[in-house]
């Protein structure tokens, strides 16, 4: 379980290269859905030969076969309908107001189990609900002064789409894989299902906006690399270590939320976001508590 944990944080630093990247993008006049699409168009290769370097490319595209109707649903629903809406929400707002109302798929995660038979682990809600309350706080003065307030609306709904998808689409790919394939193929494996859709988005993309500029391209390909190769790996090994065990699942999903402190950090020091006030600082120690007392409940538990 440590070491799902420990996972499950290092991917959350990797993940926050997407929400700063994104915002980075989108200050610079770059188009949202070149942003998501490049994001995996790039990742497919780079993917393809981690994995085919090992000799287990056939065992892929094997599974693949097996099922391609769950194969491509399940792709689509866990990358594309998860990062299309979540790299759209950066027009809305800086980097770190994105990856704290992204702290929603923690709570997803949890309300989840129900569709696989289990319980939802009541003993990890509390650890959740510190978490969350930081992301209030986090928002709290964009609702009080009325400043922003239909940004972070427009941002909420898209996030809690993508929110749902994410863990949606992972859980039901693993339960579709079983134990057939490891972390990397299975990645691999979902990347190629979801081209369908990333190639549909691509074309609206040039039709309606025309191609990308070549600093879109490259923050794109900092994105691949970090983000949707070595923090999904890293998650997606998190949560296959626990998936047969609804609680520990949940608390690995809860490490998501550091993110947010990471996108913070990376945002100030290199988007020259606004340095956060005295009640957003209160948000972000309820967050790193949470974190540390999901942990702290996760190794009384082993």
């Amino acid at each position: 379980m440590k070491k799902a944990l420990f996972y499950g944080i290092l991917s959350s630093a990797f993940f926050s290269f997407t929400f700063v990247f994104n915002r980075s993008m989108n200050l610079t006049g770059g188009y949202w859905i070149w942003s998501a699409t490049l994001r995996y168009i790039f990742s497919l290769p780079i993917l393809w030969l981690l994995v085919g370097l090992k000799g287990d490319f056939k065992p892929v595209m094997e599974e693949i076969k097996r099922a391609p109707v769950a194969w491509i649903l399940w792709s689509t629903v866990g990358f594309g309908f998860f990062y299309a809406p979540l790299t759209w929400a950066s027009e809305f707002g800086e980097s770190w107001l994105v990856a704290s109302l992204w702290q929603l798929t923690i709570v997803a995660g949890v309300f989840l189990n129900p569709l696989w038979g289990k319980k939802i682990p009541m003993k990890s809600l509390g650890t959740i609900l510190i978490i969350l309350l930081g992301v209030f706080f986090m928002q709290w003065e964009n609702f009080t002064k009325g400043v922003g307030k239909q940004s972070v609306i427009i941002c909420l709904i898209l996030i809690g789409i993508a929110a749902v998808m994410y863990p949606l689409g992972n859980r039901k790919m693993m339960s579709v894989c079983d134990d057939r394939l490891d972390t990397p193929q299975r990645v691999l494996g979902m990347t190629i299902c979801s081209m369908p859709f990333w190639i549909l988005l691509s074309i609206f993309g040039g039709v309606f906006h025309g191609a990308p500029a070549s600093t879109q391209v490259f923050q794109s390909l900092m994105v691949a690399i970090f983000s949707a190769v070595i923090a999904t790996l890293l998650f997606f090994q998190a949560t296959n270590l626990v998936r047969n065990n609804p609680k520990q699942l949940s608390m690995v999903e809860g490490t998501i939320a550091g993110e947010v402190i990471f996108t913070l950090i990376g945002g100030i020091l290199f988007l020259h976001d606004a340095i956060p006030t005295g009640i957003q600082c209160i948000g972000i120690g309820f967050i790193l508590v949470g974190m540390i007392l999901n942990c702290r409940v996760a190794a009384e538990k082993e």
